[in-house]
């Protein structure tokens, strides 16, 4: 099965999405069904919720969806922090120790960033969303 970590910019657009089969709906929806594990931390926990209240989401929405993480997704204990190649935005760390960590298949993000630093990590892809539900779609 695969083992995915979303980048907060994938879950902000998840949210904002306004058409229910836009390709980020579509992962959370996957995932809601079971189709693939959801990886996170405490720390990116918190990252999405400040994100989406930042963007306007109601505090009772995003508490819930925070709650439903916590209840269905697997939360990753970080035990080591060694970085063959380490980001050039330090808010990209937490992702990365999460796919590290948590033996995640994907890391899946808009961010140019982490796709420049993700070559120099063989054992998960770093991907768009698109190309993360291609490979669910198989």
């Amino acid at each position: 099965m695969l083992r995915a970590v979303l980048d907060s910019n994938v879950v902000l657009a998840a949210h904002g999405a306004s058409h229910p089969l836009s390709p980020n709906g579509e992962i959370i929806q996957r995932w809601s069904v079971g189709e693939f594990i959801w990886l996170f931390t405490a720390d990116i926990a918190a990252e999405y919720a400040e994100k989406l209240l930042d963007k306007g989401h109601a505090p009772q929405v995003v508490e819930a969806f925070i709650a439903g993480l916590f209840l269905l997704a697997e939360c990753i204990e970080i035990r080591f922090f060694h970085f063959r190649h380490y980001p050039v935005d330090s808010d990209d760390t937490a992702f990365l120790l999460c796919a590290m960590n948590g033996a995640a298949t994907h890391l899946v993000t808009y961010d140019r960033h982490l796709w420049d630093v993700g070559i120099f990590y063989e054992e998960f892809a770093t991907c768009k969303p698109t190309e993360f539900l291609k490979a669910l779609r198989k």
